[in-house]
């Protein structure tokens, strides 16, 4: 009955964050063009790599999503290094991931969690562009990425809601179109695993003490375990952050779960295998060195600055959810609930488009 009450307690507070961060995230999709995109992130250098990192920060992408936009970019102009920012900042945070974060996570951790996430791209961007001259096979067409499950953005996706076509469409067409793709294509895209995030945070929640995950400790070793596990994982910025709140709460130090926050979603082995592909064993060597060693250094810097001001991160947990109505929680809940289930929504569309039937 507590792993129940748990999972039900998480899931109304998370959800009218969720629901807002999809807001956001339809509201960038339809306003964003890409071609001003690329011209942003084109070049190289510091500056470059940085400008990567943090344009793609608000960018509502999976680590498989972001794949075909960083190598359209590189292809197009962008060197190495802002390409291999652009990769793992996009998913290493969004705006939807940023509004979960601070209903479950709190303002700090919110904080920390966006910080980490574009410091660990623009290092691992800089690590990638040492190592060596950048390899663009011109002959293979940007959209030829393979895709990973669950990835949908415009991979095998209808032509007319391709990044060309949305651009000469409407305001309106873009509005709908962006919706679109965030009430349908990312929740189809994180519904599973969000739900089993906050299974696993339930579970963490209710049947584990504090003094059993506060037993995993901080420092290196406990750090680098969660970057070692976390980086072969196909998982979202946002479904991770019910697991990360289910570690604070159950006792494990904030910089541990920060370690597992940022080094989960900003790769996947889809991420892997393109960027050996198209670097190079050296660049995904680095790539990978780069973002264990940031991914620890952050982690073992937010332990610090915590023990040194005496923070209660663990309080701040879901202390969002307080500043809504309960009828609101509910609300949201129902109707992600109801979008993210594939055959309710298409029932709830039908009745809508045919409503005589």
């Amino acid at each position: 009955m507590k792993i129940v009450e748990a999972i039900v307690e998480l899931t109304l507070t998370a959800a009218p964050w969720l629901v807002a961060g999809l807001l956001m995230a339809g509201l960038v999709r339809a306003l964003v063009p890409t071609n001003q995109l690329q011209r942003l992130v084109g070049g190289d250098g510091f500056a470059g790599i940085s400008r990567a990192a943090v344009i793609g920060a608000p960018l509502p992408l999976c680590s498989c999503g972001a794949i075909p936009t960083a190598i359209a970019l590189h292809r197009g102009g962008a060197g190495r290094g802002p390409t291999t920012a652009f990769l793992i900042g996009t998913p290493g945070i969004g705006v939807d991931s940023l509004a979960i974060s601070y209903a479950l996570l709190g303002p700090f951790m919110m904080l920390a969690r966006a910080t980490s996430a574009v410091a660990t791209a623009i290092s691992t961007g800089i690590t990638v562009a040492l190592t060596g001259a950048d390899r663009r096979p011109a002959t293979q067409a940007a959209t030829s990425t393979p895709c990973n499950a669950g990835c949908n953005e415009d991979c095998g996706a209808d032509p007319n809601r391709t990044a060309a076509n949305r651009e000469r469409a409407s305001l309106g067409a873009r509005l709908s179109d962006g919706m679109h793709y965030a009430f349908v294509d990312i929740l189809d895209d994180i519904a599973p695993w969000l739900a089993v995030g906050l299974l696993l945070a339930g579970v963490l929640t209710g049947l584990t003490t504090a003094e059993t995950l506060a037993g995993i400790g901080s420092g290196v070793w406990p750090m680098l375990l969660m970057a070692v596990i976390g980086i072969p994982l196909y998982i979202c910025a946002t479904a991770a952050t019910p697991i990360a709140a289910g570690m604070l709460l159950a006792g494990v130090s904030p910089g541990t779960a920060l370690v597992f926050l940022v080094a989960g979603p900003v790769t996947s082995l889809a991420t892997l295998g393109v960027l050996r592909r198209e670097f190079g064993v050296r660049a995904l060597t680095g790539y990978l060195a780069s973002i264990i060693v940031t991914t620890v250094l952050l982690g073992l810097a937010t332990d610090g600055l915590i023990a040194g001001t005496g923070l209660n991160v663990a309080a701040q947990s879901g202390t969002a959810g307080e500043l809504l109505p309960v009828w609101i929680q509910v609300a949201a809940a129902l109707a992600l609930l109801t979008l993210g289930i594939r055959p309710l929504r298409q029932r709830l569309a039908g009745i809508t488009l045919h409503p005589g039937r």
